[in-house]
C-alpha cells in the first residue's frame, strides 16, 4: 500500500516557526537590553555630584582634597626569646641538607627546631618564613636572622601541622 507524501508546505512550517519564535525572543531581549541601558544612563546623568571628569579637572581636584593619611600598623615586636621560639624547618628546593643547614644555623642563634622535614612542593625558588596568628614579631626577627625577604602569615599549613612550632621556614633554592 501506497501512503501519499504530505503536503510539500507542511514539512517547511516546522523549522519556519523554530526560526520566527527564536527572533521574536531575541528580539524582546534586545528591547529590555535597550530600556534598561537607558535607564541606567538616564540616572547617571540626573545625578547632582556626576561631573565629568577630564585631565584638566584632575589637579584641581586633587589639589582641593586634603590627603588622607595612611594609617600604617607599627611594626610587631618579638615578645618571646629566641630560646622560647619553636621553629619547623621545611626543605623546599629538593637540595639534600638544606634543611638541615638551615636548622643548624637557627640552633647557633638560639632558637628552638621542632623539626627538620621537606615541604610539600620542591619548587620554592625563594625561601620564606611564615608565622602563627600572634607571633608576626617572632617571625620578622627570624627572618631578618636568616637574612629572609618573605615573612608572611601561615599559608597552606594548618596550626595542627606544625607540631608546636611557632614559625615555619621553608628553605628555596
Amino acid at each position: 500500500m501506497d501512503h501519499p507524501l504530505p503536503p510539500p508546505n507542511t514539512l517547511i512550517h516546522p523549522w519556519r516557526t523554530a526560526t520566527l519564535v527564536a527572533c521574536a525572543v531575541a528580539a524582546i531581549e534586545l528591547l529590555l537590553l535597550v530600556v534598561l541601558g537607558g535607564a541606567l544612563i538616564a540616572r547617571e546623568a540626573a545625578t547632582p555630584n556626576a561631573k565629568p571628569r577630564t585631565k584638566a579637572s584632575r589637579p584641581a581636584a586633587a589639589a582641593a582634597k586634603p590627603a588622607r593619611a595612611r594609617k600604617v600598623a607599627p611594626p610587631a615586636v618579638a615578645e618571646l626569646k629566641r630560646s622560647k621560639v619553636t621553629v619547623l624547618v621545611l626543605n623546599g628546593n629538593g637540595r639534600q641538607g638544606a634543611a638541615g643547614a638551615a636548622a643548624e644555623r637557627l640552633k647557633a642563634r638560639g632558637y628552638r627546631i621542632g623539626g627538620v622535614t621537606n615541604a610539600p612542593r620542591m619548587d620554592h625558588v625563594r625561601s620564606l618564613v611564615m608565622h602563627r596568628r600572634g607571633f608576626e614579631g617572632e617571625g620578622t626577627r627570624l627572618a631578618r636572622d636568616l637574612g629572609i625577604a618573605i615573612v608572611g602569615p601561615l599559608d597552606g599549613m594548618r596550626p595542627a601541622q606544625l607540631h608546636g612550632a611557632h614559625v615555619v621556614v621553608v628553605v628555596g633554592a
